[in-house]
């Protein structure tokens, strides 16, 4: 392929060089250059691609992509105004457009993303669909697993997993869409099929700096699908339907929508309503509890019901889906006592689970918590208060404190739960921690632990460690009983 028609799609300002130049692969991480490649300078948020490219020349790149003139160099130059969206552009093309070779599924949204991908596969493979899922905990082609780095990958790196799908048969692939892949254009070349909004809370304002922003953000995703589907719930909701420029489906459990949930039944194994679409009315059993669930399975049906599949189909499919790991993950222990792991790490995800908790708890709730460090600071005193009003027992500890010091993160997230009149203790080690609440459990009590979910790591200030609460939970209980 020639650089020429690798830049067929992109705005090039000007060229300096030859385009007829051959390209063999693309990059925009200089270590990964390799003879014959072209790389793309990437203006980041800690460093600039710009200052590079003289590596990425000597390791063999033939052509380099930029934003501003680079001097001294016989090498092949394109500018463009915007080299993030160019590499998506580029990438696109390198691989042949891959999702225009199967049914794309994106969803958006703060909270529900990863669990409605998979009630979304659940129900296309029951339908005898093979499908690729792209997501946070991993991404899987079938029944195969690939390990993600990103809730959803750089836009190479996706038009590079959407190429081995379509390779390896799949018809439809249902991807988790991120704020910031939307922002920072990592999906800006796809064109999907279905796109999804499950709700907007307070998260990433770290990067987007306002909810407007943020909404705006999540928006995008409304401008590149042919339907979207809609929490009408939502307070965000008609900024997206404003700003949608597609057909689209809305659903609720309290006002009149395109999918109505009625009849909701909330139990400690599961929900059940009825859903009801254009006047056909269908049970949905889905054996995964809490309020939010209902909404996981209403953004489910949406997609589901927008890419083709009839309710009852839909319905069949959603009885057998199981739950995700690090989504309210019950903790086989064998104990009298219950521990659930859910990865809750906003205001909203927590206010959810403990709500969930709430409905079905005989003993206390004891939630084990903290908030991750350089990331949105505002969210750690609410955090702490939603904690404080819906636990019988809080116990405060480190999440990912990153840079941040851990007690720094404690004391601002203890604001929150001062200001309520439940019991808690501070512990900064987080296995420590762990160990405490295992310790001092009650017949019949609900350990939550909060925040980590399916990650099976902690990030210090120096280093990552290995963190897998499960593993913690089931060692440490082994280790007392011995």
């Amino acid at each position: 392929m020639t650089l020429s028609e690798l830049l067929k799609d992109v705005d090039v300002t000007s060229v300096q060089g030859n385009t007829s130049v051959k390209i063999s692969g693309i990059a925009f991480n200089s270590t990964e250059v390799k003879p014959g490649d072209v790389f793309v300078c990437i203006t980041g948020f800690k460093t600039d691609g710009h200052k590079y490219a003289a590596d990425a020349l000597e390791r063999g790149a033939v052509a380099i992509v930029v934003e501003r003139p680079i001097e001294d160099t016989a090498a092949t130059v394109a500018i463009t105004k915007n080299t993030r969206l160019a590499l998506s552009q580029m990438a696109a093309v390198y691989y042949d457009y891959p999702y225009r070779k199967f049914r794309l599924i994106g969803i958006t949204g703060t909270n529900g993303k990863t669990t409605t991908t998979y009630l979304v596969k659940s129900v296309m493979e029951s339908c005898g669909h093979k499908v690729g899922l792209i997501g946070t905990n991993q991404n899987m082609i079938g029944e195969t697993v690939i390990p993600a780095k990103h809730t959803t990958p750089d836009s190479l790196e996706l038009m590079r997993l959407f190429s081995r799908m379509a390779e390896e048969g799949a018809d439809t692939v249902v991807m988790e869409v991120s704020s910031h892949s939307l922002a920072l254009d990592r999906v800006a070349s796809c064109e999907f099929d279905v796109g999804a909004f499950t709700n907007v809370t307070q998260d990433h304002l770290d990067f987007h700096e306002t909810m407007e922003n943020y909404i705006d953000a999540k928006a995008l995703l409304f401008k590149k699908c042919r339907v979207g589907v809609l929490n009408a719930d939502d307070a965000a909701c008609e900024r997206m339907r404003e700003l949608a420029e597609c057909e689209t489906l809305d659903y609720s459990t309290k006002i009149p929508a395109g999918i109505l949930a009625d009849n909701i039944e909330y139990m400690s194994t599961g929900v059940k309503f009825d859903a009801i679409y254009k006047g056909q009315t269908s049970k949905i059993e889905l054996g995964i509890p809490g309020g939010f669930s209902v909404y996981n399975a209403l953004t489910a049906i949406g997609c589901c019901l927008a890419a083709g599949i009839s309710l009852e189909r839909i319905a069949n499919g959603l009885k057998n889906a199981s739950g995700v790991k690090g989504r309210i993950e019950v903790v086989n222990t064998d104990t009298d006592y219950t521990v659930i792991i859910d990865y809750a790490h906003t205001p909203d995800g927590l206010l959810n689970i403990l709500s969930a908790i709430r409905g079905f708890a005989k003993g206390r709730i004891i939630t084990l918590f903290g908030c991750g460090g350089d990331r949105d600071r505002t969210k750690r005193p609410k955090m702490g208060k939603i904690a404080g009003q819906l636990s019988d027992f809080c116990i405060v500890t480190s999440d990912n404190p990153r840079s941040e010091k851990p007690a720094d993160i404690i004391e601002e997230v203890l604001a929150g739960v001062k200001e309520t009149d439940c019991e808690y203790v501070t512990i900064e080690n987080r296995f420590e921690a762990i160990e405490y609440a295992l310790d001092n459990a009650k017949k019949d009590d609900i350990i939550l632990l909060a925040g980590k979910g399916h990650e099976p790591y902690q990030i210090l200030k120096d280093r990552t460690i290995v963190f897998d609460e499960r593993e913690i939970v089931l060692k440490l209980i082994d280790s007392s009983e011995g």
